[in-house]
């Protein structure tokens, strides 16, 4: 009788945990780092992303998503933990979330205690904001890394993690045993700095995919997910791709689908009328490869790069080529789960991090308020939602609470964002007025002085609505669970993507703007008095 009981029981549950990942799909979650919305699917018909357009054929693009701050470390960080960077406290690359937030709960943490099975390869967090694991907390499998033998025979790792050609890696290692490289580290401003003679920003050479880690990658994810389809348990598998982040490198055969002369450059290269200088950038992450500084024509000091036309074409070109080349990475994952039918009905989840100057203001880099860099894909499919798109705003903040509901599981109440479920339901749904973003700047010493400044570090709150940005910086190192002062304002800025989309006029102080500013502005208020003591 007992051996009928221990049976029935051990029916009852497999039958449960049939029944669990029945109702909890797998979900496949796609980051793709410094990705602006370059696709066919966002309307541009030059580059060529077959993969990523047929994701966007089977679920629902987002074309006016933010990120929360155009910079890898806090964004990332903002969008795995459903939190504002104010909330995460991470706003650069060297604050490592778990010391600063060590009750922080993030996305795959949480779907553990839901009964999933989580683990990725590639880049989902900023290596620099987390530990050696890749944020140990929030993978039940150990996250995963490519090795020398995930590498083509005889080619070797890429040097630096980046380069293939035989005299850049010949040169490299010149440099390493010269002591000229040191490891790469990251500025106060985002940047990734480099060292050594040779780190060019682009490389083009007849390899096989897998001889960059984007291709190594997306060949260790296969595997897993097919491992990982025949357990019991629903899974969440993330797969970060590193390109189109600099440097722009990539095989050949993705550089070949591209004429240079084709290639599109900047319509607008200048600043802004009325410009609020701190707003821009200085290219730098750009500036410290070492083919640039023969091709710029301003000092980093006017914030402006200058460069020539011919590499303003090759830098477009490699980035169209870099992305190219992991749209059809994403192509293999969605091949894989086609052979295991299980396509249409998985959750899967693109996502840039943040967008990227690609010459719009003369600059080349994210680490800015603007659209170029606030801008970012986002696309969702899911079992039972309709294709298409929508106009609706939504946030990386929303990702989290969006992943939970088409899960079926309890979206928590400690998020920041919204479930984005409703809009994927009908595509003309609104569920938020506008989308906020932040970037520090940081004034030097005497500037600050000058100005009665107990220090020189600003923070820049951008709200975007469907028409406007309204951004204002707010100095002596302001957050938003302060109360507001007028006191602490150092400038402002709007920009109308009706009449201006190219953001070449301030209109903060123009006289048809002030009923506009007055609106914009107690929005501004209503979003910082919600967050006031948090």
């Amino acid at each position: 009788m007992k051996k009928v009981f221990l049976v029935a029981g051990s029916l009852m549950m497999v039958a449960f945990s049939l029944a669990q990942k029945k109702n909890k799909p797998n979900i496949l979650f796609i980051a793709v780092d410094d990705l602006k919305p370059e696709l066919g699917c966002y309307g541009n018909g030059v580059v060529k992303t077959p993969n990523i357009d047929r994701l966007a054929k089977m679920g629902t693009v987002f074309l006016n998503n933010y990120c929360q701050q155009a910079v890898c470390g806090p964004t990332r960080a903002s969008l795995m933990t459903g939190k504002r960077p104010d909330n995460t406290k991470v706003w650069d690359l060297r604050t490592k979330m778990r010391e600063v937030s060590p009750d922080i709960v993030t996305l795959p943490q949480y779907l553990i205690t839901q009964g999933y099975t989580t683990s990725g390869v590639g880049k989902i967090f900023h290596p620099s904001c987390i530990d050696k694991k890749s944020d140990e907390k929030s993978w039940s499998i150990p996250f995963l890394k490519a090795t020398a033998a995930d590498y083509p025979e005889g080619m070797g790792e890429p040097a630096m993690k980046h380069y293939q050609k035989p005299e850049t890696k010949a040169a490299i290692n010149k440099d390493d045993v010269d002591g000229k490289n040191k490891k790469d580290k990251d500025n106060d401003e985002g940047n990734e700095t480099i060292s050594g003679n040779v780190k060019p920003s682009s490389e083009c050479i007849d390899v096989p995919d897998n001889a960059y880690e984007d291709g190594a990658d997306a060949l260790i994810a296969k595997e897993s997910i097919i491992k990982l389809s025949k357990e019991k348990n629903p899974f969440f598998f993330a797969v970060g791709f590193h390109k189109p982040h600099l440097p722009f490198v990539s095989p050949k055969k993705y550089w070949d689908l591209y004429k240079r002369e084709d290639m599109p450059i900047a319509e607008f290269q200048q600043h802004a009328a009325n410009e609020v200088f701190i707003a821009y950038e200085s290219s730098g992450e750009l500036r410290n490869y070492t083919d640039i500084p023969a091709y710029t024509s301003f000092p980093k000091e006017d914030l402006r790069a200058g460069l020539k036309v011919e590499k303003q074409k090759e830098l477009v070109h490699a980035y169209y080529a870099a992305i190219s080349y992991v749209d059809a990475q994403i192509g293999l994952l969605l091949n894989t789960l086609d052979s295991l039918g299980t396509l249409n009905n998985t959750v899967i989840v693109l996502w840039g991090d943040h967008g990227w100057h690609l010459g719009d203001h003369d600059m080349w880099g994210k680490h800015t308020n603007f659209e170029q860099a606030t801008r970012s894909p986002l696309i969702f499919a899911a079992p039972g939602m309709k294709p298409g798109k929508t106009k609706s705003l939504s946030e990386h903040v929303d990702v989290f609470p969006t992943i939970c509901d088409l899960a079926n599981v309890p979206v928590p109440t400690f998020l920041d964002g919204k479930s984005l479920k409703s809009v994927m339901a009908n595509n003309k749904t609104t569920i938020m007025d506008y989308a906020v973003s932040q970037y520090p700047r940081k004034l030097k010493g005497d500037v600050a002085k000058k100005m009665g400044f107990a220090n020189g570090k600003l923070m820049g709150y951008s709200i975007r609505t469907d028409k406007y940005r309204y951004t204002v910086w707010l100095n002596n190192d302001f957050r938003s669970n302060e109360p507001y002062s007028d006191s602490r304002v150092y400038a402002k800025e709007l920009y109308d993507y009706v009449k201006d989309p190219l953001e070449k006029v301030n209109a903060v102080d123009l006289k048809e703007y002030k009923d506009i500013v007055k609106d914009m502005h107690s929005k501004l208020l209503a979003y910082l008095k919600e967050h006031e003591g948090k």
